[in-house]
């Protein structure tokens, strides 16, 4: 022990190297462990990253190749359905019947029997023949995807509705006179359940059919119709699920021939019944009251002002006083939908947050429903067609706000012409599409019956108007939708014989509005400097929007 003591005070730096090389072995040896447990760990992250890419591969070989994708349907521009001996109702719905994502048009006519190649007659579900037919056809290329002997007669055919039946699926609610009530499925045009009821003679049924919450708890939306008789609306409420009638049959006092508008108050849904003279509002909880249906309806809370100005008696609206009341819409305002009424002599916007009056506007004998639109961006607009002599009518474009005339046209119109239509473009406006027979300045030639002609006015060009086509047929119904969502405006028209007259050739047509846009006639409402052509191929480009 001495002589490395002594040794260690001789060679001092010969001690330290020694230590130091004992360390670094251990060191080392320590660090090949290590390197050799962290080498077996990259091995295996290696291997799964392998095994997730090939994976991967897998997937998007398998998705690619092997899983075919949905195909797109091509929509055909123009398509046609013919039937012969029958008689179209004046009733067009749109829906995607086949879930497609392409709409589908419904429309019903009177027949002994249906198309060729569903070979359906009438006896088949019992009814006399001739009876009334539903019939949905797709979209995309006209062919018929069901037809259902329904009703003996239709008086309304309503269809989108959410739920009906046992299975909660959408369906179409069909009305036929005395009263009887039938839902075919949306899907499939099967009869889901039919209901009857006789009230006698010299009744109206008000349309449209109200959809209201489910009051029966059996998981249904439910149905609320209302008919009038003798100065009296009476109230029915039935399951959707069913058919069945829920309550007793309510009825409410009214001074004539009632119809009504349902508005949406915020948290409160009020059916406004409207006569010559008089206005009515009703809440759903006191309809529900009134055939004895005791619901609580959630989150409903009546609208404070209006319950201060309804007489709890009459149920009259006091603020409000109107002679000859012809029309009654709903026009969007900024936090609720405003009232217009129309008489005999103006139209009066109404707020309904303190029902005072916005604005009047002189306009009579009008001969549509009021119709909105768009004619500056995302400005609300009323189309309103008026009287103003014999096979005469003026279409004005009323901005909603202001009770201010943006736009307006004199047309000849004959008796039975179809009411305008709108479609929304994607620069936050409208195409407008209007039928009669523009008489130009100076041209004093009027035709004993007026053409049909179908004009289309867009807010970029206040000077032009597009003559797409005339129509000779007549025409049964008429109107003009997005096939697809954002892209494929149409046009569609339901030709043939009048209810009521003898049976005959029925057509159905879808047109693409670009196709007649690129052949159209070009008029001039003033003259001005620009090419007809480049004026055309603009509104060729116009894009749609479907809007919420």
């Amino acid at each position: 022990m001495d002589n490395k003591d002594s040794e260690a005070e001789i060679h001092p730096l010969k001690t330290e190297d020694v230590k130091a090389q004992e360390n670094h072995e251990n060191y080392v040896e320590r660090r090949i462990v290590k390197s050799s447990g962290l080498s077996r760990l990259s091995r295996w992250r290696t291997a799964a990253f392998f095994i997730s890419l090939f994976l991967c591969l897998i997937i998007v070989f398998a998705f690619s190749f092997i899983i075919p994708c949905p195909e797109r349907p091509v929509s055909e521009r123009t398509w046609f359905q013919y039937y012969n001996n029958a008689v179209p109702y004046p009733f067009l719905a749109m829906d995607d019947v086949n879930e497609d994502k392409v709409q589908d048009v419904l429309f019903a006519f009177k027949s002994s029997t249906g198309g060729s190649r569903f070979n359906m007659s009438c006896v088949d579900e019992g009814l006399p023949s001739p009876c009334a037919f539903i019939a949905a056809v797709s979209g995309t290329n006209g062919s018929v995807l069901w037809e259902s002997p329904a009703a003996e007669s239709l008086q309304w055919l309503q269809c989108g509705i959410q739920q009906l039946g046992t299975a909660a699926a959408p369906g179409c609610l069909g009305l036929e006179k005395p009263l009887f009530l039938t839902a075919v499925s949306l899907r499939t045009g099967e009869v889901l359940w039919r209901q009857s009821r006789d009230f006698g003679a010299n009744y109206t049924v008000l349309t449209p059919l109200s959809v209201i919450p489910d009051v029966d708890n059996d998981e249904v939306q439910d149905l609320i119709i209302f008919i009038t008789k003798e100065g009296q609306v009476k109230v029915f409420i039935y399951s959707g699920k069913t058919g069945q009638q829920i309550g007793s049959v309510g009825s409410l006092r009214v001074d004539g021939i009632a119809r009504y508008v349902r508005l949406q108050l915020r948290s409160s849904s009020y059916f406004l019944f409207y006569t010559e003279n008089s206005l009515y509002a009703y809440s759903l909880e006191e309809l529900c009251t009134v055939v004895g249906v005791e619901v609580k309806l959630l989150n409903f809370q009546p609208d404070s002002h209006w319950v201060k100005h309804v007489d709890h008696a009459t149920h009259r609206l006091s603020l409000l006083r109107f002679e000859n009341i012809q029309h009654l819409a709903k026009v969007p305002g900024h936090s609720r939908d405003n009232i217009l009424v129309v008489d005999s002599e103006m139209a009066t916007l109404i707020n309904t947050k303190d029902l005072h009056t916005v604005w009047t506007l002189n306009v009579s004998r009008v001969l549509s429903e009021p119709l909105l639109g768009y004619y500056k961006p995302d400005a609300h607009v009323i189309v309103l067609e008026s009287e103003i002599g014999p096979n005469r009518k003026k279409v004005m474009i009323v901005e909603s706000e202001s009770g201010a005339v943006q736009w307006e046209l004199k047309l000849n119109s004959g008796p039975g012409s179809p009411a305008p239509a709108t479609l929304s473009t994607a620069d936050h406006r409208s195409a407008f599409l209007m039928w009669g027979d523009y008489q130009e300045p100076g041209n004093e030639t009027r035709h004993r019956a007026p053409l049909q002609k179908l004009y289309l006015f867009h807010p970029s060009y206040t000077t032009v108007l597009l003559e797409l086509r005339n129509s000779t047929d007549q025409i049964i119904a008429f109107t003009a939708v997005l096939f697809e969502r954002s892209r494929h405006a149409c046009y569609v028209l339901l030709r043939g014989p009048r209810p009521g007259q003898g049976p005959g050739p029925v057509s159905l047509m879808k047109r693409s509005l670009k196709e007649d846009v690129a052949v159209s006639r070009v008029i001039w409402l003033r003259p001005t400097g620009d090419d007809e052509q480049y004026v055309r191929d603009r509104l060729y480009r116009m894009r749609f929007q479907s809007r919420d």
